[in-house]
This record gives C-alpha cells, structure tokens and sequence, in this order.
C-alpha cells in the first residue's frame, strides 16, 4: 500500500530537480545572451563615467545619472546615502533572499594621460589645490558592469527568485580630511537593511590581469589598511654641538631601521604577508640646527587580524625603546583605517562554480593584495565574495601595464562582458540555491 506514494514521491522529487535544473539553464542562457546583446550599452556608459569623473563625497552628477537610470527600471531608489550613495532595490515575483551587489563611484586626483577620445579633461579642487581628476582606478567600469546587471535582472523580475540591492558607494578612495563617508558610513546608515541583505558580491576590474581572467580566494584577499605617525621628542641645540641636545633626526633614522625589523624578524610571515612602509619623513628648517621634533608618517598593511594586533604592539614598542636609548621620547598614534577585505570560505567555496562556469580555467585562485578596500565593511556585517576581473589592454605587453592610479591607466573594454555576467551569475545562482 505505501509503493504507489513511494513511486510517486520519488516522481515528484525527480520533476522538482528537473525543473530546478531546467531553471538554472535557462538563467544562464539569458544572462550570457544579455550581456552580449547588452556590451554596447555598458561599454557607453563607462564611457560617459570615464569623461565625467568627480571626486570622493564629490560625486553629485554621477549619483543622479545612476539614480535616473535605476528608476526608469522601476526600482525603489534611496538617493543621498552616506552623502552621494545610490541604492536601488529590484523586488523580485518570487520569494527568495536579499543579494547585495556593490560598484563605487569616485575617481582620483590623477591626471589622465590615456589619450582616448573619451579622456576626460576635469579639474575639481583637492586639499585646497585644483587639480586633475580622472577615474584612474576603474570604478567607471564598475559601475557600468553594475547597470548592465541591473538591466538584465530588472527585465525578467517577476521570474527573479528573491531580491537584489544594487549599491553605488562614494568614497571608496577615502574621504577628504574631516569628512565621512564610504562604505563604513552607509553601513551605518542601514543598507545592509530593511530589506536584510543575506550576502553581498563585488568586484574589481584589474588591468595587470589577462583580459577577462576572474581572480579569487577564501578567507583574506586585500589587507587591512592603517597610518602610523610616530613624533620624536628631542631636545634643540646648534648642528655644530650635538652632545649638547638630543638629536630626533638620528632618532627617527634608527626607528625606520627598526621598523623594517618589525616585518624581517618579529612577524611569522609563512602565515600571512604583512608590509610597514614609511611615506613621510619630516624634521628640521635650517642646516645648522637640530630640531625639537622629528615626525614619521607610514601605512600599515596586515592580512590577519591576530598579526595586526601584534604588529601595532611591534611598532610601539621598537619605537618607545629606540628612543629612550637615544635619550628621547616617542609619541606613537596609529589610526585603523579600512579592515581586511575577507571572503567567506563557504560562501566562497558555494559560489566558485559560478566563477568557472562564466571564465572557464580562467577562473583561478590568486594571492593576496596588499592593497586595500572598504568593501571590507560590508563583509563584517555579511557574508561576502570579492574577486577581480582581469582588463588587460591587448596592445600592451602584461608586464608593461600601467598600474592602478597611474595617469596612463586604462583597461581593455571587452572584459567587461566577463564582468556583467559574473555578477549577474552569482546572483541568480545563489537566489536559486536558497529560494524556496
């Protein structure tokens, strides 16, 4: 009596899968026929983005073109968010989770010197200087990959099995002094919520990557990111009698040395890189004068938050004991700046199918970067996953690539296509996993 409703259990679980599988296709049929049809369009406005770049917390008409642009699509907008911040919510006709995909918006003070017709030629003022400004780190492409997604998504909603916010963040390079902003402040300011948001994607097109190469990794990809400024106490005196003072410049010469011992011989670095640099070095304003104070300005990067904590003692200490042999005193303020960028091992681990399935063996795990990103604020709240899109120009040698934040930076447009479609992938195929 119970092998009819075995039977036909085991039929319906066999249909369900079926249908689910048959989902799954045509999701991503769509998706790769979408962002074929749809490059143009993408490759327009990054374009349009590239030649209208504006500062960080300065970004006023590239938040109104994306706002615009995401209401024609019919999607509950919020504008002014963490000052310039766009958020645009696309309900989808079936019940299922909250994905959040992340683009920002901000360019930088570097001169663009590309050449392209689409180069801009705008100055904006920075630190009380007027200065270029140009999108030199490709947050112009983020955004229009984003769009594109938006576009895609928002014509099949009633099929779309849960919800997506699409989050344009200003201010990733780092807010003017003084101000806030950028994903720490829109984190305060609730976008992760109402609707709670399950998981967030993002990504970053990398020109010294091959062309449409997806690059990934569990667990911490970018580092955390700190300021050191460590201030010399010493005592004035004439450059022609030094034993009569206490000299903050040989001082501060003998922290830098003991600061590289910091990573060279105190930091386990077969567990995670870590880097101390020190960028400033300022003391003194006549040749035969030893100065009062000398001042150290450097940046902290670190991959492990156990490894931060030590290293931040590291320098503490090194610094306080040069200088209390010399006969001086220290005072040392580290500021935390962006945490590390960490992917979730298991979400990661889900999604990395995704990834091959849209790059093929160009879906590879890669080290760490010692850079940083305040996407990293979004993944302590959430699970997150950021991976980088490989954007190469095909006219130029890889190891030739002008870098990130240069003024001759720019990237290869095709592998935007790769882009649109991993995010669009991730998506539909983590809703598709944990829908009902």
């Amino acid at each position: 009596m119970y092998r009819p409703i075995l039977i036909s259990l085991l039929a319906l679980q066999f249909t369900t899968g079926a249908e689910a599988q048959q989902s799954s296709q045509d999701w991503h049929d769509y998706i790769d026929q979408r962002a074929d049809t749809l490059q143009e369009q993408v490759v327009e406005w990054r374009r349009h983005f590239h030649a209208n770049p504006e500062l960080s917390n300065r970004e006023f008409d590239t938040a109104e073109t994306l706002a615009e642009f995401l209401h024609s699509l019919d999607m509950e907008v919020t504008t002014g968010v963490a000052h310039t911040g766009v958020v645009g919510v696309l309900q989808g006709g079936r019940p299922g989770p909250v994905v959040g995909l992340r683009a920002d918006m901000d360019a930088l003070p570097v001169p663009a010197r590309a050449g392209l017709p689409f180069s801009p030629d705008v100055t904006s003022e920075y630190l009380g200087e007027e200065v270029p400004v140009s999108h030199a780190c490709g947050h112009d492409s983020h955004m229009a990959m984003l769009m594109g997604v938006a576009q895609m998504l928002a014509e099949r909603r009633d099929e779309l099995p849960g919800t997506v916010k699409f989050i344009f963040q200003p201010a990733e390079e780092g807010t003017p002094p003084g101000e806030d902003g950028g994903a720490e402040m829109m984190v305060a300011e609730g976008v992760l919520t109402d609707p709670d948001v399950d998981v967030v994607f993002g990504q970053h097109i990398w020109a010294p990557s091959p062309a449409g190469q997806i690059g990934y990794r569990p667990a911490g990809t970018m580092a955390a990111s700190d300021q050191f400024t460590i201030t010399v106490h010493g005592k004035q005196t004439h450059g022609s009698t030094p034993w009569t003072g206490v000299d903050p410049i040989t001082t501060a010469a003998q922290i830098v040395l003991g600061l590289n011992t910091v990573i060279s011989r105190q930091t386990e670095l077969t567990k995670a890189a870590a880097v101390i640099s020190v960028g400033r070095v300022r003391a003194g304003v006549r040749n035969n004068i030893i100065p009062e104070e000398a001042e150290l300005i450097g940046t902290i990067r670190t991959l492990d938050p156990d490894m931060q904590e030590k290293i931040h003692a590291d320098i503490r200490r090194t610094a306080e004991h040069i200088a209390a042999s010399q006969g001086a005193e220290v005072t040392v303020d580290i500021e935390r700046g962006y945490p590390v960028t960490y992917n979730d091992p298991e979400l990661t681990e889900a999604m990395a199918p995704s990834l091959r399935r849209v790059a093929g063996d160009k879906a590879v795990q890669i080290d760490a970067l010692t850079a940083a990103e305040d996407f990293s604020y979004f993944q302590r709240e959430v699970p997150g996953l950021y991976f980088f899109l490989g954007a190469a120009p095909e006219d130029v040698p890889l190891k030739e690539v002008a870098p990130h934040h240069t003024p001759d930076f720019r990237i290869n447009e095709k592998a935007m296509e790769t882009g649109v479609r991993a995010l669009a992938s991730l998506t539909l195929d983590y809703m598709l996993k944990h829908s009902d």
